[in-house]
């Protein structure tokens, strides 16, 4: 068993016990009414995405999202919200190191001993979800699942649809499919770009992914016999229908979109496989992107 799989078997323990710590970790989090700003790079940054959303539709206050990397720095925020694995990522420290005593901080990292302990005010270490591959999985969702459960939008069937997505074998020939998209709706728009990222760096798959019905505005034209576009939460009406017409296969997402986020994981490992590919070795990527001076 790889890393990778060892890891995204181990989500729903991982998402139980985050949740029952949103509580202790109250205090460092967004209280109602801040406005936020919730940054990261790479999938830290869809996360992020995923997080705003919920947020805002929660109406606990005004919610940004940014890749660290472009934070407005214009703008003012009670709380900036940085989302770090590794705790050492260059762009995510470089901000930290920017607003600190100007702007109150929160990291949520898996490494209590890396440099973004001292940089942010408040650190929350979800330890118990560190990874030792380079492409994420159970601490990206740990981290969501941390957000929402103080959000008050987790619940145990989160959980359940988690062990379902593990359990449940994938549809038949979804993996020799050649082209994949992925499709959100408001929180689920970061799920869908997270779950294209995973099939990228560990199947180097051909895959896109869209605001549910942006890609009617021109992206489902490359969608034909071989291709799969799957739909992380409910779809729009008669989206379904539009992509079984051209002849590519249309996945439903029946789970909570967390979940079905874990069966995505499941397929680019699988995709991974059938190619012959190692997906702890993913091409051209390293566990933290540090950048000499």
């Amino acid at each position: 068993m790889t890393h990778v799989e060892d890891e995204l078997t181990s989500q729903p323990e991982c998402w139980s016990r985050a949740a029952a710590q949103a509580a202790e970790h109250a205090p460092a989090l967004p209280a109602p009414g801040e406005r936020v700003a919730v940054v990261g790079c790479g999938t830290s940054y869809f996360m992020a995405q995923a997080i705003a959303a919920l947020r805002e539709t929660a109406g606990q206050g005004e919610t940004d999202a940014f890749a660290a990397s472009e934070f407005p720095h214009g703008r003012a925020y009670d709380r900036v919200v940085a989302l770090s694995r590794s705790g050492t990522t260059t762009e995510v420290l470089d901000l930290l190191g920017r607003l600190k005593g100007t702007t109150r901080t929160t990291a949520v990292t898996a490494d209590p001993v890396t440099p973004v302990m001292s940089l942010a005010d408040e650190p929350v270490v979800l330890d118990h979800a560190d990874e030792r591959s380079v492409v994420q999985t159970r601490f990206a969702t740990t981290a969501l699942t941390l957000l929402r459960a103080h959000l008050g939008l987790h619940t145990e069937a989160v959980v359940e649809d988690a062990r379902t997505a593990l359990e449940a074998p994938l549809p038949e020939g979804l993996v020799d499919c050649a082209q994949f998209t992925f499709l959100g709706r408001g929180w689920t728009v970061g799920l869908a770009h997270e779950a294209g990222l995973k099939m990228r760096e560990a199947a180097l798959a051909w895959t896109e992914s869209y605001p549910a019905m942006e890609y009617r505005h021109g992206p489902i034209s490359i969608t034909t016999r071989g291709t799969a576009t799957w739909m992380l939460g409910p779809a729009p009406d008669g989206l379904a229908r539009q992509v079984r017409d051209t002849g590519g296969r249309w996945i439903e997402g029946t789970l909570d979109p967390l979940a079905e986020l874990v069966r995505v994981q499941r397929l680019a490992v699988a995709v991974a496989a059938a190619r012959g590919l190692d997906p702890d070795r993913p091409r051209h990527l390293t566990r933290s992107v540090v950048l000499e001076p």
